[in-house]
């Protein structure tokens, strides 16, 4: 059964909206997140932020201080390194069952999806480069119907989401990224599993490579 806040809206969505704010960096590492703020931001009950505090307390994005309340815990940039090298199984887990089982709807749906990222990073549209590429990596869990490993990386994405705004200021990332997530879709559309598995590992290797270099 799905918890609901006096106001109607069902817990999971208050926590989703909490989620998004982390993500995004709206709410910032270290800040404290108090019950009657939240409520009165989002038009929801005390109860419901309790309940979405708790669900996030779980996903490792809110910590709980003793006598303080909570607040939006911080991923060190070793977590970050740690959390990208489960991501590297995991994924690459992901592109080969992808291969093994996309349809032709999958696959023309990934053809567009590569057309429009390459065509926004040769316009060097960043904002809308960002977003599909992140768009590749959902659209390619989707496609492998792996639900446990889904779920686990929709954890590890959330946590990571912070390192992943400083990855994509790295000098040079963006045209090495662009030609790895098309690498991917590529191997994915010839229904390659091991060359699918192999270009996820690839681009994930690249990611670690930039982040052990971040301060």
């Amino acid at each position: 059964m799905t918890t609901m806040s006096v106001e109607g809206a069902p817990s999971a969505d208050v926590a989703g909206q909490i989620r998004d704010a982390i993500q995004t960096g709206r709410y910032a590492p270290h800040q404290r997140l108090i019950e009657s703020d939240i409520s009165a931001e989002f038009g929801v009950s005390r109860a419901a932020v309790r309940t979405a505090l708790l669900t996030l307390t779980g996903e490792g994005l809110v910590e709980r201080m003793p006598n303080k309340g909570a607040r939006v815990r911080s991923v060190t940039l070793d977590e970050a390194v740690e959390i990208a090298e489960v991501r590297m199984g995991l994924e690459a887990l992901c592109a080969r069952k992808a291969a093994e089982v996309a349809t032709d709807d999958d696959i023309a749906k990934l053809r567009r999806l590569r057309a429009d990222m390459v065509a926004a990073a040769e316009s060097g549209n960043h904002l809308t480069y960002s977003e599909l590429k992140s768009a590749v990596h959902q659209r390619v869990q989707q496609i492998s119907r792996h639900s446990t490993a889904v779920a686990l990386l929709e954890r590890l994405r959330a946590q990571s989401a912070r390192h992943q705004f400083r990855l994509a200021l790295h000098p040079g990332r963006g045209v090495d990224s662009v030609h790895e997530h098309a690498a991917i879709i590529d191997a994915v559309v010839a229904r390659d599993p091991e060359a699918a598995e192999s270009a996820m590992r690839l681009h994930l290797a690249g990611v670690l490579e930039v982040l052990r270099t971040l301060d």
